[in-house]
């Protein structure tokens, strides 16, 4: 898989530039700008070697349905001068054909049209007719199978981003970690992630599974989790739990709403109450670990995070913030989190992905990868 800088003579070059600009916005404006900011060296390099950038993109917003990408063009012209935007397809026609050296066209939402997520040929062939050349920097979609990730590298040459191949380089560390190493999952979705567990539980010497993934552990051991969020099925966690390598929450937060919380320990937990987030014997005793381990990796909130419950998510990214040993970081809330205490810079690295993040690691690579090969 090559990367960007390898490609030679790009000035004058119409560049194709797949970025994620899916990032939250609020009455119009973009109110979390981590994943523009991770794809601004691409664009600026390419800027500096006189390409001609169209950048392509999806965007659903709130509604997890297709929106256009206009509030977050008026958010990039603080960090693009002139960046120009196109509408439709003649509309792109048109401003590729009077494209300057160095200048940047973003492109609609690619989802609005319904040849994006089907990889329609047609699609892609009219995609790939305005480029010369095809970048991926978009790792954080590349688990999809879309016409703009797996469709576009078939018909132009093609390279990774700088970012996406950052994040290849540093999620492969994982699979060989430093150790004493330590591996923090929380958030929902169990059916998704036990695959994961029980891969990775083989290569860290502790494994902390928090959020509503805990709760799932909690009913195999006998213990009473109330009204809280389980996921059905059966899962077999009896090898998992009896490894000794799975930590659980020793206390939780519960209540049935925000004005009526308060910590038990696990045990106690009746049948009325709904857990809600790590209790702090939880918290101090990750602590302890987290000072012991040379390598950690954290996907995943440890409590019901959108519904406000973040004390012990927030907490626990202040400790690994100040610890000595590599970390990696990925997932919404987790990077949410991290942000809103404007940690960033301590962490080395932390992914724009979610779902590909944690696909690439079950799976060690993705569609995306695959079609740059």
């Amino acid at each position: 898989m090559k990367n960007v800088k390898e490609a030679k003579n790009l000035e004058g070059q119409r560049i194709l530039l797949r970025i994620d600009l899916n990032v939250p916005v609020s009455e119009g404006r973009v109110a979390d700008d981590f994943r523009i900011h991770k794809t601004l060296p691409t664009i600026n390099f390419l800027i500096d070697k006189k390409a001609k950038i169209i950048l392509l993109s999806h965007f659903e917003g709130k509604s997890g349905k297709p929106e256009t990408l206009k509030p977050i063009f008026e958010y990039l012209k603080k960090y693009i001068p002139g960046i120009a935007f196109a509408a439709d397809f003649s509309g792109l026609e048109d401003l590729v054909a009077k494209m300057k050296e160095g200048e940047v066209v973003l492109f609609e939402n690619l989802r609005l049209n319904p040849g994006e997520k089907t990889n329609d040929h047609e699609f892609t062939k009219k995609l790939a007719s305005f480029g010369d050349i095809f970048v991926n920097e978009a790792f954080s979609v590349s688990h999809r199978n879309h016409a703009s990730i797996v469709g576009l590298p078939k018909l132009l040459a093609h390279f990774a981003g700088l970012l996406f191949q950052n994040e290849v380089e540093n999620l492969s560390k994982v699979f060989n970690p430093a150790h004493p190493s330590l591996f923090i999952l929380g958030g929902s979705k169990f059916e998704t992630k036990i695959p994961l567990i029980e891969k990775l539980s083989k290569n860290f010497d502790h494994l902390f599974v928090g959020g509503a993934l805990a709760h799932n552990f909690f009913k195999e051991k006998g213990y009473e989790i109330g009204k809280s969020l389980v996921s059905n099925g059966n899962f077999d966690l009896k090898e998992s739990l009896e490894s000794g390598r799975i930590i659980l929450p020793t206390d939780v937060v519960v209540g049935g709403g925000k004005d009526e919380t308060l910590t038990k320990k696990v045990e106690n937990v009746n049948k009325s109450e709904i857990i809600e987030d790590a209790g702090p014997e939880t918290i101090s005793k990750l602590k302890e670990l987290i000072k012991t381990s040379n390598f950690i990796l954290w996907n995943g909130p440890l409590g019901n995070y959108e519904e406000g419950y973040k004390d012990g998510t927030l907490e626990l990214a202040k400790i690994i913030s100040e610890n000595t040993g590599e970390a990696i970081i990925g997932g919404g809330d987790t990077i949410a989190a991290i942000t809103s205490l404007g940690l960033q810079d301590k962490f080395k690295f932390i992914s724009t992905g979610g779902g590909s993040m944690l696909e690439y690691l079950l799976n060690e690579t993705l569609p995306g990868i695959e079609a740059l090969k």
